[in-house]
């Protein structure tokens, strides 16, 4: 009964944003079309990129979503494969942790975005050039959380299962492991919003296609309702991507338990 309230609560505010919006465009005109379209206005302009209208920008909306989840997927999986063991492998073995946290926290401190302009240097206005610096701001927040969640494991846990005998690699998959496992999937949640952001900051200023990049010749042409299209479609997809991962983590917990 309280999730269905908790529905109609959501639903409602939607709705009341909806309306606020249309009543301050059409129906005052406190807004001019330009600086803000109306809901009307995005609706036709998503309707004409679904349904294949390449103006402004030279293609579709398909287009644009397949090349951008193309690259953002891509520098996200290679930042969690790489990521998540590495923030592992620095919280269990001291020696990898001596050896590795001095050049991350070096490297922690600086913005994805500041990269921008080297991997434009190393690898063009490419795909290579965008997934490398998704790598880095997916990397970063998974090695954070799976390092932290490796450390909070309780000590009293870890001499439980060294009094039954068991190795140092048994304790980490059977006992620590589990314990990291929502810091760990926290980590991946807030990498992948770093992602797309990383992502639609690299296809602005360096790109042919792309949602980053049909927002910016948007932006160029005066349409205000292509942008909010853009900004729309890249919340949608991250919210479901975020969906996608909670859903993954209560069926990986659930399957420890």
């Amino acid at each position: 009964m309280k999730r269905k309230k908790y529905r109609w609560l959501s639903l409602v505010s939607v709705l009341a944003v909806l309306g606020l919006w249309q009543l301050v465009t059409d129906g005052l005109h406190l807004m001019p079309d330009y600086m803000l379209p109306s809901p009307m206005a995005v609706c036709r302009a998503f309707a004409y990129k679904l349904g294949g209208g390449v103006n402004p920008d030279g293609a579709s909306l398909w287009t644009h979503i397949f090349t951008s989840l193309k690259i953002a997927l891509g520098g996200y999986l290679a930042g969690a494969v790489i990521g998540v063991p590495l923030g592992v492998a620095m919280a269990w073995y001291k020696k990898v942790d001596l050896f590795v946290k001095p050049l991350f926290d070096l490297l922690r401190p600086i913005p994805p975005l500041a990269w921008i302009p080297l991997m434009i240097l190393w690898f063009g206005i490419g795909y290579g050039a965008k997934v490398a610096i998704i790598f880095i701001s997916a990397m970063i927040a998974c090695v954070v959380n799976s390092y932290a969640g490796i450390k909070q494991t309780r000590q009293v846990h870890i001499w439980v299962a060294q009094t039954f005998a068991a190795s140092d690699l048994q304790v980490l998959l059977r006992v620590a492991l589990p314990t990291a496992w929502p810091m760990i999937f926290t980590g991946l949640k807030t990498s992948l919003g770093s992602a797309w952001m990383a992502l639609v900051a690299a296809e602005l200023l360096a790109s042919t296609s792309g949602l980053g990049y049909m927002i910016q010749m948007a932006r160029q042409m005066g349409r205000a309702d292509i942008i909010v299209v853009g900004m729309i479609v890249i919340g949608l997809i991250g919210a479901a991507l975020s969906a996608l991962l909670d859903l993954l983590a209560k069926k990986l917990v659930k399957r420890r338990n």
